[in-house]
């Protein structure tokens, strides 16, 4: 008993004496290995001020910009660790945490496929030119002003002053209208008169009272005029014009301006613009005829 005791002892020893000796012999590597856990820290810490400033040149969203400086300071900090674990000749320890990493990217990417898809269209919407703060767009049914773009949902505020949010991937998948992208929009007009108009002269009253609304369109030949058919009950013709707008809100304004001077134009000059009437007719005839069904129905 006293000799295994003995033994087991003499063993410990030993080990302890190689774990030492390895120590010593691996101190200029461990030194090295810290060195290049710290100096990769203060690197990273440096790239993500870095690539803060130059990501908020290009992206509006805080959120996003924070996020990314993130991940380029948390990349800088793997790789540091992954070279001290290659100078401390742990190959085996690295190649375990890659095939771990590995199996936890997939397990976490299966789970959260919807949040990383909004996440990673976030991401490509923020660096879109033609997408911008305070845009004008309509897309998905839904039209208003940008007013925010995050990591998970994009918010429109829309002429009534209601805010729709609308997932990130949505956007990026559907066809998006950006009316801000240019500074003019058309006005389009439908309008109908009477059959006794003149319609030369509504022709050029209509242009003159629009070229004298809108100080953006110079002259009656900038508007255009056609008549389109033969109505119920009068002759419709479309109006269109352009004016500087960048917004669907100014288009509409500018629709309504034109409606209301357009009509005290008419009144003024006398011309009608009809709406729909029904007639309808009671004869003697129709009463006759009932009065022999029901004598004929009565006599069978």
């Amino acid at each position: 008993m006293q000799n295994t005791i003995s033994e087991a002892f003499t063993n410990l020893i030993n080990k302890l004496q190689g774990w030492l000796s390895a120590i010593i012999q691996n101190i200029p590597n461990l030194i090295l290995a810290i060195v290049v856990m710290v100096a990769s820290y203060f690197i990273a810490t440096y790239i993500k001020k870095i690539v803060l400033k130059l990501v908020n040149k290009r992206v509006k969203q805080q959120s996003i910009s924070n996020m990314i400086a993130k991940i380029s300071a948390v990349i800088i900090v793997l790789t540091g660790l992954f070279l001290a674990l290659g100078i401390l000749n742990l190959s085996k320890m690295l190649t375990s945490l890659l095939a771990g990493a590995g199996v936890a990217g997939l397990a976490i990417g299966l789970a959260l496929q919807g949040t990383l898809s909004n996440t990673f269209a976030g991401i490509v919407i923020s660096f879109r030119k033609r997408i911008q703060i305070g845009n004008w767009v309509e897309t998905s049914g839904y039209s208003g002003e940008v007013i925010d773009v995050n990591l998970k949902e994009f918010a429109l505020k829309e002429a009534d002053n209601n805010i729709v949010i609308i997932p990130n991937k949505t956007i990026l998948e559907n066809p998006l209208k950006n009316y801000s992208l240019t500074t003019k929009m058309r006005v389009f007009l439908n309008c109908g008169v009477g059959y006794e108009s003149d319609l030369e002269l509504v022709e050029k009253l209509t242009k003159e009272t629009i070229a004298n609304t809108f100080s953006q369109v110079k002259t009656p030949e900038n508007v255009e005029f056609y008549y389109t058919e033969f109505g119920d009950s009068s002759i419709n013709y479309l109006c269109r014009f352009w004016i500087d707008a960048e917004s669907m809100l100014e288009k509409l304004k500018a629709k309504s301006k034109a409606i209301i001077e357009i009509k005290k134009a008419y009144d003024k000059a006398g011309i009608n613009i009809p709406f729909p009437i029904r007639t309808l007719e009671f004869n003697n005839k129709l009463n006759f005829d009932d009065a022999v069904l029901d004598k004929q129905f009565s006599n069978n």
